[in-house]
């Protein structure tokens, strides 16, 4: 029997092994990029002591999602979808402009409702109660909460 050829063939689940590669190069390339910052002590943190636990946390799990799935069987990694990946790059464009003109209520229900056209599944009467709720949680959290300087309304 002949060996089979192609993405999807092998050793490996492709989708996980390519984001364990995203992941530990990310950490590296922080690691990197942060090599001149001191690092400081527990007790006294310098400018580097975050950025360097972050990208050791991200290599870490890289090396937790891509080892496993070097034991695993091959999985071939779908095309990329280009609605998809359009739509939800409109709505958060869209969000982060509404967000200073337009207000949080209103850039947020933009976000939601406008990233949901994203999935031709969606049914509108999910969607609504899902955009309010997420505008509610997110203007009770970044607004009141953490008193992100952004405008509730646009009036």
């Amino acid at each position: 029997m002949a060996a089979p050829t192609g993405i999807g063939t092998g050793t490996g689940d492709r989708p996980d092994l390519l984001s364990a590669g995203l992941f530990i190069g990310l950490g590296a390339l922080g690691l990197w990029m942060g090599r001149g910052l001191p690092f400081g002590t527990l007790a006294q943190m310098g400018p580097g002591f975050l950025p360097r636990v972050v990208c050791v946390l991200l290599i870490a799990v890289g090396l937790a999602v891509g080892l496993p799935a070097l034991r695993r069987p091959a999985q071939a990694i779908e095309a990329v979808r280009l609605r998809p990946l359009l739509v939800i790059t409109v709505a958060i464009v869209g969000f982060a402009y509404a967000a200073t003109h337009l207000g949080f209520v209103l850039a947020a229900l933009w976000l939601v409702i406008a990233g949901s056209l994203a999935d031709p599944g969606g049914r509108w009467r999910h969607i609504l109660p899902l955009a309010a709720g997420l505008t509610l949680f997110g203007a009770l959290v970044f607004v009141y909460g953490l008193g992100v300087q952004v405008p509730l309304w646009p009036f």
